[in-house]
């Protein structure tokens, strides 16, 4: 190839790349992130695992999941080429969050067998729903599905104020407007109850639907819903008051569990568990009084297995780590790559390491950030933002868990942890984020285009007083500087 043909290559990688549209710090972290998530599968998987998938055969399907993941994030971010309005779309969809997180968990909560469908319990816990052989981890799917609903509602809230106020038809919250023209439920008029049954009820009725699978996932999504709640603009009073009457549930509960030794709360799915690990305390001193071989051994040695072995794991990485391929915990905490994937990484990488993921994580939400700003619907603005919070909070309380801050949690690492279809559901997210952040640039241009400078604005006679201006400052940029302090 002579220097030519090399040229005219680089210069259509290059002109591909600025093609891209989009905020291509955004793309850079979702590469880095799964590039990061295929490394650290394949050195973090044992040899065989248990029994019946070698690392190959792990490693191979991490490398699939992200392929559909990425071809996920570029068929949303297509969609515009297809004469697709993508906002209209995602409110159109997102209007059902609610509704499809409701049945979804419902049919988990009941443990339903539908026949295609049907509840399905992994390690102890109803997670997830099996859907002809595919698994569909419902608490992921509410996660995204949840977060989307409320920038619907807020933004329909929003609007339908507005055309109260201005004495128009109003077109969005159809339902509750409905209920207003009865006599029984002509309160529903009022903004307070429409908040209430659009947006207050929906959060508390999705998070004690996953605190019954899950406790620390109804407080995590609870916690986000909330934070999106207050981003769009709904009075903080209100908020605030909900937050108190939740942490009085949470020591409420704590206490129960305490007095009446856990009998009451057995009847509430996986609230007792997440209780218990809240006031657990790993005593290593026990261990090492009991006969090595013994059930009672096993038993004391598996509480303190993973919390302990993600400790060593942390603390022997130092600096810059043991290397790629060289972690030894990897073979005593059980599936390290999922929800102990940021102390694994850390064994290998070392601090520099675990500073590189952080640093993704906080560019992200950063962006998010800005991007959000940019957007000029309501809708937009917390779609950007509460999924950009929902992904760099979760990798917080991964990363929190894994070097002992805080209780278990199972939540895993966003786009790095090994898992099929919150892989899948996370880059939906940062699909949307980048198909909305190309959209915001696009209209930003646009409006660039159409606006007429205002020099071809002005008459001639502002023309020539800018002209003067300009000569003026042209002049000043040119005078010796020991003249002018002369003149002054």
């Amino acid at each position: 190839m002579d220097a030519r043909e090399e040229n005219i290559n680089k210069s259509r990688f290059w002109n591909f790349i600025d093609s891209i549209e989009g905020d291509k710090i955004v793309w850079i972290i979702v590469l880095m992130l799964i590039m990061i998530s295929v490394l650290a599968i394949f050195s973090s998987t044992p040899l065989l695992n248990d029994g019946n998938k070698d690392r190959i055969d792990i490693i191979r399907d991490q490398i699939i999941t992200a392929v559909l993941g990425l071809g996920v994030i570029w068929g949303m971010y297509k969609l515009d080429s297809l004469k697709v309005n993508t906002v209209k779309l995602f409110m159109n969809v997102s209007q059902f969050g609610f509704l499809f997180s409701f049945i979804l968990l419902f049919i988990l909560d009941a443990h339903l067998n539908l026949g295609i469908i049907k509840a399905q319990k992994i390690n102890d816990a109803w997670r997830t729903l099996s859907f002809k052989g595919f698994q569909i981890h419902v608490f992921e799917f509410t996660k995204v599905a949840m977060v989307m609903y409320l920038a619907w509602a807020c933004h329909s809230y929003k609007k339908d104020q507005e055309q109260i106020a201005s004495n128009s038809p109003t077109t969005t919250l159809k339902i509750a407007n409905a209920l207003a023209k009865t006599r029984r439920f002509k309160f529903m008029g009022k903004p307070f109850w429409k908040r209430v049954l659009y947006m207050y009820m929906p959060v508390v009725i999705v998070s004690l639907m996953v605190l019954m699978g899950s406790g620390s996932s109804g407080i995590f999504i609870g916690a986000i819903l909330v934070l999106v709640l207050m981003i769009g603009g709904v009075p903080l009073r209100e908020v605030g008051l909900g937050a108190i009457a939740g942490v009085m549930l949470l020591v409420g509960g704590v206490a129960l569990y305490n007095v009446t030794d856990n009998e009451f709360l057995k009847k509430f799915g996986r609230i007792p568990t997440m209780l218990n690990r809240m006031t657990i305390e790993y005593d290593t001193e026990k261990l090492s009084t009991l006969k090595e071989g013994t059930d009672e051994f096993y038993q004391e040695r598996d509480k303190i297995l993973q919390p302990y072995g993600a400790k060593i794991a942390v603390h022997e990485g130092g600096v810059f780590g043991k290397g790629s391929g060289n972690s030894t915990q990897k073979y005593i905490v059980t599936n390290i790559y999922g929800d102990y994937m940021f102390s694994f990484l850390i064994e290998e990488y070392g601090l520099v390491g675990g500073i590189l993921v952080i640093l993704l994580y906080v560019s992200l939400l950063a962006r998010g950030s800005h991007i959000a700003k940019m957007c000029r619907k309501e809708f937009t603005k917390l779609a950007v933002g509460g999924l950009s919070l929902l992904i760099t909070g979760q990798a917080f309380m991964h990363m929190f868990v894994n070097v002992d801050i805080g209780p278990m949690t199972g939540q895993t690492l966003p786009l790095v942890s090994h898992g099929a279809f919150a892989f899948l559901m996370f880059c939906i997210a940062f699909g949307i984020i980048l198909t909305i952040s190309k959209m915001t640039r696009n209209q930003m241009r646009q409006a660039e285009a159409q606006a007429v400078p205002l020099y071809e604005k002005a008459g001639e006679q502002e023309k020539d007083d800018i002209q003067a201006s300009m000569d003026i400052l042209e002049s000043i940029g040119n005078d010796d500087p020991a003249q002018m302090d002369e003149e002054l």
